[in-house]
């Protein structure tokens, strides 16, 4: 049975996304305990593996049903549009002890046998403990296998929201949820998740928030109950090229394609860069280089977000497919 979401009038106008660092070292978490999830991942999990190593993932790993509930409460749906990690986990580590003890109680209940384990026992007669500890993993994650290459998908998660978002301006729901997930069904004023369970949630003028990931993939997440707002999760778009390097063959091609002053600048923009900060690494005129990075963002292959007075610019996954080339 599908998991449904019944929009209501005010719900219709209150569809919006969000981007969450919590979410992606969650998820990338998760990825590292399911071989299913890798295929994308693999230069990555070939990067982080010593770092990875260091890690006592065991705690989240007991809290990882082959098929059930996951605690809410250890990744609760952004309530921005982009919180820093350092925020998002704050707000976790405010989580009353009841909803911590609830939560753990029903996501030891799916694997057989975890409540009775000794570290099963120990979160569930100390909840508050069990909290100190989840969110300090998760920070030791976050500082190990993300945070040195958050830039890189953030640029990605944006480039998504930035498409979808045209999606939705240019016609609606009915296409914004129609290319968005295979399993995502809009009809009437109803969205459904076909996946196993049963789940039906009434938005009550909520709306819905939207939250691309990366290291969701193949996944799409939504069930959350009530106090979390009405949330699905679903893999961003060009997670293909995410991790792509470039080499000396793709270099001289991007030359030719570009000319060498675009591709001189496509391929700096890895991390965000202002058009001063450009022209001045690259000794050429501000007037040249804005011209160049908004021929550069028409095609696709930048995108642009405004940091107090500047305007810092960075590959899309596109662009980065493209100075890349695939990872072998």
């Amino acid at each position: 049975m599908p998991y449904r979401m019944r929009f209501g009038a005010d719900d219709l106008l209150r569809c919006r996304f969000a981007i969450s660092p919590l979410w992606e070292t969650h998820q990338a978490v998760y990825t590292l305990l399911s071989p299913e999830r890798q295929g994308y991942h693999l230069p990555w999990l070939r990067r982080c593996r010593e770092a990875a190593a260091g890690l006592d993932l065991s705690p989240i790993t007991l809290l990882n049903p082959v098929r059930g509930y996951h605690p809410d409460f250890l990744c609760p749906p952004p309530e921005g549009p982009l919180a820093s990690f350092e925020e998002e986990l704050a707000r976790v580590r405010t989580t009353g002890l009841d909803v911590v003890r609830r939560e753990l109680a029903r996501s030891l209940a799916d694997t057989p046998g975890a409540a009775r384990t000794s570290a099963g026992r120990v979160m569930l007669a100390d909840p508050g403990a069990a909290l100190r500890q989840l969110t300090a993993l998760l920070e030791q994650a976050w500082h190990a296998l993300l945070a040195p290459d958050w830039p890189r998908l953030r640029a990605l998660l944006e480039a998504d929201v930035a498409f979808h978002a045209r999606r939705l301006a240019e016609g609606g729901l009915e296409a914004l949820f129609a290319d968005l997930h295979p399993r995502l069904v809009w009809s009437g004023d109803t969205l459904s998740i076909t996946r196993p369970g049963e789940h039906c949630r009434e938005l009550g003028g909520g709306g819905l928030t939207l939250v691309p990931s990366a290291f969701s993939w193949p996944e799409v997440i939504g069930g959350f109950e009530p106090p979390w707002p009405t949330t699905v999760v679903y893999p961003a778009r060009g997670i293909a090229g995410l991790w792509a390097t470039p080499d000396a063959d793709t270099a001289e091609a991007l030359v030719r394609l570009l000319g060498a002053n675009r591709a001189a600048l496509l391929t700096d923009l890895a991390e965000p860069a202002s058009t001063t900060a450009l022209a001045h690494r690259h000794g050429l005129a501000l007037s040249s280089v804005s011209a160049h990075l908004s021929v550069l963002r028409a095609a696709g292959l930048l995108t642009s977000r405004r940091q107090g007075h500047q305007v810092l610019y960075e590959r899309t996954p596109l662009g980065t497919a493209l100075v890349g080339g695939a990872d072998r």
